[in-house]
C-alpha cells in the first residue's frame, strides 16, 4: 500500500482556508467527518480526498444548499445533486429573486420619497392618491398624548391585526374639534395599509378618496407649534385664490421616535384646496 497523507486539523485548516471551528461544526453536522482520530491523543487527521470533499461542500454552499441538504447528497452516496434537486432550487432562487427585486423596489421608493422631503419647498401643491387606511380617533388630553398612544395602544393593535404598511409609510392626523381647544382633543390617527383588515375596538378600516389638490408645506418644530404653519399656509392660499375642501391632515415624519430634539421634529401640514 501507498503511503497516505494525514493531514491535522490545523494543518488543513490552513491549507483549506477555513477555520478549525467551521470544521468542528461541520463534524458536528456529520458533514465531513475526520478521517482519522487518535484515539490515545484526539488529534483529528484529515485525508486528500477530504479536501476534495470540502471544496464540493463549498460550492454546493454557494449554490443555495444548506448544509443539511448536503449531507443527505452524500448519505446517498451521491456527490452532485440530482436533476430533480437543481430544478427546485432554481424555483427557490426565482422566488428569492422576486422578494429581493421587491425590496429593492420599496427601498428605492423610500430613498425617493426622502428625497422628495428634502427638496420639497416651503409651498407645493400635490395631488394625494386614494388609499386604504387603519384608522383610530380618540378624545387625548393634549398633543404630548399622541406619541404614548400610537405607542401602547394603536401600534400593538395594528400588530395584533395583522396589519401591513406599504414603505416608506405614511401616517397622519386629522382634527374634528369645530374649535380651538388646549386639552380634550377630539383627533383621528391614520396609517396607511396595504388592504382592509376585520375592525376591532381600536381600529377601523377604511377608503379615503384621492385629493385632486393639496397644499402641503413643511413645519419643523413640537406640534403645540402648528398655528405657525397654519398661519402661514392660510395666508399663501388666500394669496392664490385657494379655498379649503376638506379637514387638514398632519403627516409625521420625525419626531420623538427618533428625534430627541422637538425643534428637529419634521411634520408635513397637508389642506385639500380647491
Amino acid at each position: 500500500m501507498g503511503y497516505k497523507t494525514r493531514l491535522k486539523i490545523g494543518e488543513f485548516s490552513r491549507l483549506m482556508q477555513v477555520t478549525v471551528k467551521t470544521l468542528r461544526h461541520y463534524e458536528q453536522k456529520e458533514l465531513l467527518i475526520p478521517n482519522e482520530v487518535d484515539e490515545w491523543t484526539g488529534y483529528r487527521y484529515y485525508s486528500i480526498g477530504q479536501m476534495q470533499k470540502l471544496n464540493s461542500i463549498r460550492h454546493l454552499q454557494q449554490l443555495g444548499f444548506t448544509l443539511e441538504e448536503i449531507r443527505d447528497l452524500y448519505d446517498e452516496e451521491s456527490h452532485t445533486p440530482s436533476v430533480e434537486q437543481l430544478t427546485e432550487k432554481i424555483k427557490e432562487t426565482e422566488r428569492q429573486l422576486q422578494r429581493l427585486i421587491a425590496r429593492r423596489h420599496q427601498l428605492l421608493e423610500w430613498i425617493d420619497s426622502h428625497k422628495k422631503i428634502k427638496k420639497m419647498e416651503k409651498f407645493t401643491i400635490e395631488s394625494l392618491p386614494e388609499i386604504i387606511v387603519a384608522s383610530h380617533r380618540e378624545v387625548i388630553s393634549d398633543y404630548s398624548a399622541l406619541g404614548m398612544l400610537c405607542y401602547t395602544v394603536i401600534g400593538p393593535e395594528m400588530q395584533r391585526l395583522g396589519c401591513k404598511c406599504p414603505p416608506p409609510g405614511y401616517c397622519f392626523t386629522i382634527e374634528h374639534n369645530k374649535e380651538y381647544t388646549p386639552t380634550d382633543i377630539d383627533i383621528e390617527y391614520c396609517e396607511q395599509v396595504e388592504e382592509m383588515g376585520t375592525d376591532s375596538s381600536i381600529i377601523q378600516f377604511k377608503k379615503l378618496p384621492a385629493v385632486p389638490k393639496a397644499l402641503c408645506m413643511k413645519h419643523y418644530g413640537p406640534y403645540d407649534r402648528f398655528y405657525e404653519s397654519f398661519t402661514e399656509a392660510y395666508a399663501y392660499m388666500e394669496e392664490q385664490g385657494y379655498k379649503v375642501a376638506d379637514h387638514p391632515r398632519t403627516c409625521y415624519i420625525d419626531g420623538i421616535w427618533n428625534q430627541e430634539d422637538p425643534e428637529k421634529w419634521l411634520s408635513i401640514i397637508q389642506i385639500p384646496i380647491e
